[in-house]
């Protein structure tokens, strides 16, 4: 496919060519062309995916026959353009890296969904399709009154606000809104979770009439769970969970083990749970809790009319895996010094919490609340799971590094059997091969030119995928079927 360049139409494009002059970018531009080397720059950043942010490395590797100390295979950054390998930086954050962050969201969209519907190339068995889930979001408690769109009525400031209202989630008086409280919950909101999966294991035991290692002994409790945003800027779980049988992932549980019995039990277990903090002066001991508002919806098998399906759970899930405080506007990087808010536009809100956690930092000091200020606190994992639910994001990565590893095998393998030497398949299980690599990170990023090109292809990637998905969805027979492929 051939690449076309418009930098008028996007002249500012993602990663190091942000923000700077048109100027640098059609001067940088010229001097890649009249470097000789472009179609293979443009061949490495395809490869990255069209990644905002590349890791730089120099380095080279070779593969030699142990026998004869002939080199099968030599490759070395010297020969690539710049004298640098570009590879994938893998941030997770859709503002510092779309493409990475779309990969990253397809991981957790495959990891999630495997353990709705099964996947036999991930191990997990189609059978979990049958045992008892849910889905449930638990929230924060109230800090004080924000801006917000009720369902009826207005917000409590008497408007109506509109949905991009840069209001909404802002306090009604900041004065009175308990920053303090706020940010201690984002920092301790792992735990509360950690806390509420050893309640919910006690009350399903309870309900059951069983003790409770009887009660592990007879059902498994596997889940995945993703943190989420909200506008006022706590942090709340949305989390698939799901009853097994004793055995292997997907066995069945016993009768009694319902649905049911897991709502009741997860509502139950979210009021019991606490964290209790001492005073630190001056600051006085509070309880942390979950927040009110707890919503359990049974998951229903795809296609049978239920708007809670595997589909669209594992879609959402997906969604918010990328996402981090953005919704706040908040920064999306670390601050080394309290002084570093004065680079940044924020909302008063915003700063706000990000100066509470400062504030408080000596207070809790095992807390590391000014480190994780930019998250508001929070300093859990965004999406996680238990070790029985499905396959894991490093099994995937994995198995996408196999992949690649095995078509650069493959070539290899038919250049030296035309070159009339042995089969690289034999020599390699006869233990005649040896892999001599050595790497240097040179940096990461772009430049002015590279950004464009690399924003470039990230959008023809992203157009491929789109028709791709749109192809395949006229090709199928119903609707539900055509929104499960809209949704991967």
């Amino acid at each position: 496919m051939a690449l076309t360049l418009n930098p008028f139409t996007d002249p500012t494009l993602a990663g190091g060519a942000r923000g700077r002059h048109f100027d640098d970018v059609t001067d940088d531009l010229a001097r890649l062309s009249a470097r000789g080397d472009l179609p293979r720059l443009v061949e490495q950043i395809r490869r990255t995916g069209g990644c905002a942010n590349p890791i730089n490395l120099w380095g080279s590797k070779t593969i030699r026959h142990l026998p004869t100390g002939l080199a099968l295979s030599e490759y070395s950054t010297a020969d690539e353009p710049g004298g640098r390998l570009k590879v994938a930086c893998g941030n997770r954050r859709a503002t510092r890296c779309p493409t990475c962050s779309a990969t990253y969201a397809a991981d957790t969209y495959h990891l999630i969904r495997a353990g709705l519907v099964g996947d036999h190339t991930k191990d997990v068995p189609a059978t979990v399709r049958d045992c008892p889930r849910v889905f449930a979001t638990l929230t924060a408690p109230s800090f004080g009154p924000v801006h917000n769109r009720p369902d009826t009525g207005r917000c409590r400031c008497g408007r109506q606000h509109a949905k991009t209202d840069p209001m909404l989630g802002s306090p009604l008086d900041p004065e009175r809104y308990d920053y303090a409280h706020a940010v201690l919950w984002n920092n301790w909101a792992s735990e509360l979770w950690r806390r509420f999966t050893i309640y919910l294991r006690r009350e399903l035991a309870k309900a059951s009439g069983l003790t409770r290692r009887e009660f592990d002994d007879t059902v498994k409790l596997a889940f995945g769970k993703v943190a989420e945003y909200q506008r006022r800027g706590a942090v709340h779980f949305h989390a698939v969970i799901r009853l097994d049988g004793a055995g292997p992932p997907g066995a069945t549980p016993p009768a009694w083990a319902t649905v049911s019995l897991l709502h009741r039990a997860i509502r139950s277990a979210a009021r019991s749970v606490t964290v209790p903090l001492d005073a630190a002066d001056p600051h006085p001991a509070r309880v942390l809790r979950w927040g009110d508002q707890i919503d359990v919806r049974p998951i229903r098998a795809f296609g049978d009319g239920s708007q809670i399906t595997e589909q669209a759970v594992a879609s959402y899930v997906a969604k918010y895996a990328t996402k981090a405080a953005e919704v706040t506007d908040s920064v999306d990087r670390r601050l080394h010094s309290l002084g570093a808010l004065a680079d940044y536009d924020l909302p008063d809100h915003t700063r706000r919490l990000i100066e509470t956690c400062w504030e408080l930092n000596d207070a809790y000091p095992e807390r590391l609340l000014a480190h994780w200020s930019h998250m508001l606190g929070f300093r859990g994992h965004f999406s996680s799971k238990s070790p029985r639910y499905s396959t894991t994001l490093g099994a995937l990565r994995q198995a996408r590094a196999d992949y690649r590893a095995q078509q650069t095998h493959e070539e290899l393998r038919e250049r030296l059997l035309a070159a009339g030497l042995p089969d690289l398949d034999d020599m390699e299980h006869d233990g005649e091969t040896l892999v001599l690599a050595h790497w240097i990170y040179a940096g990461q990023g772009h430049t002015p030119g590279e950004s464009l090109l690399a924003a470039t292809i990230a959008e023809q990637i992203e157009h491929n995928r789109t028709a791709a998905r749109e192809e395949r969805q006229s090709l199928l027979p119903s609707r539900e079927e055509g929104q499960a492929w809209t949704a991967c």
